[in-house]
């Protein structure tokens, strides 16, 4: 056994958690499916989906915008389409998607008026091919809606059944505040999630996004866990597919010395760099599930190994020193 690694036994279940303070049970990885439609066929997508049900993954997320360049809604239709297969599929997921992109090319066709949220709602649910939406997420804040026109929207869709819980996505710390406080004045839930970019390379909501989803005991979910694959063995692999971009190209180039100790930490380890990432975030005491976002099945199921790895404080401690993040939450990571 390496110092600071230890296995868990192969047959391992998938492991399962409450969405912050809620009743709401969720798997700790959570199944993003971007590349439904644009790099993964339908055929593909299908047997994506039914592999992570096999493997106990009850949650997956996806958002109107997704698959756009194919069709309005592609993604969501491809999701539509393995639900109507039956099987229980429908009632074997908790089902995210998210309003606010831009649907068309008329006024009230994006954002989150109250005329934009019921119609796009509305849309997704007939696309989806389901009587509700579990989880629906604000893809962004909209800083011209007023949260009390917002709420009640959110609130007619939960009266009417259509949807479950509300969450948000790419909110300031002070937006969850906000949100939430208004919320409560109108005696309902509030926001039950906040979807995040997070992973090692990238903690700013270490400051205070994570700060506010404790204080209102919400569920954080992470997005770009490997951060477009700088995370995920870029240095060995710089050559193939994403890793070629002009863009990772750059990254790479300004995080080649951290890149290298990293991927010298998870050699140590003997474990795969984009295993070490997912499981880093799921060591993180906040975070709900990080989204994994196959394009083949083979890449979900390896991505379940990071459930398996169990990271010993030293090697948190090394994650630490090279992917030192702001310094904790605000202000003592600035202040005093």
């Amino acid at each position: 056994m390496r110092r600071g690694f230890r296995r868990l036994p192969i047959e391992m279940a998938m492991q399962y958690t409450h969405v912050g303070h809620l009743g709401l049970v969720v798997s700790r990885l959570c199944l993003g499916t971007m590349n439904f439609g644009p790099h993964t066929p339908e055929e593909e997508s299908h047997r994506i989906l039914d592999a992570a049900v096999a493997h106990g993954i009850n949650f997956v997320d996806t958002a109107n915008t997704y698959g756009r360049h194919l069709g309005v809604g592609a993604t969501e239709e491809i999701i539509g389409r393995w639900f109507a297969k039956g099987g229980a599929r429908r009632d074997k997921v908790v089902l995210a998607t998210k309003v606010w992109g831009k649907m068309g090319d008329w006024p009230n066709e994006s954002r989150l008026s109250k005329l934009a949220i019921i119609r796009q709602c509305e849309a997704s649910l007939r696309r989806l091919q389901t009587d509700r939406i579990d989880l629906y997420q604000m893809h962004h804040i909209d800083r011209e809606a007023w949260w009390d026109e917002i709420w009640e929207a959110m609130d007619q869709l939960k009266r009417t059944g259509k949807i479950l819980y509300v969450g948000s996505s790419n909110f300031a710390g002070w937006h969850i505040a906000r949100a939430n406080e208004i919320a409560g004045w109108r005696h309902s839930l509030g926001l039950a999630t906040e979807q995040s970019i997070y992973n090692l390379n990238q903690r700013t909501i270490e400051l205070e996004v994570i700060p506010a989803v404790v204080e209102y005991g919400m569920g954080l979910i992470a997005y770009s866990p490997l951060a477009g694959g700088l995370l995920a063995g870029a240095l060995e692999k710089v050559t193939e597919g994403r890793r070629s971009s002009e863009y990772l190209q750059g990254e790479i180039a300004a995080n080649r010395d951290r890149l290298e100790r990293w991927e010298q930490l998870c050699k140590e380890l003997g474990e795969r760099p984009a295993d070490v990432a997912l499981a880093w975030l799921l060591h993180r005491p906040a975070v709900t599930a990080p989204i994994v976002g196959p394009r083949t099945e083979a890449q979900l199921l390896g991505s379940m190994r990071a459930l398996e790895i169990r990271l010993e404080p030293e090697v948190l401690d090394r994650l630490d020193e090279i992917f030192p993040g702001p310094g904790g939450p605000a202000p003592e990571a600035y202040a005093w």
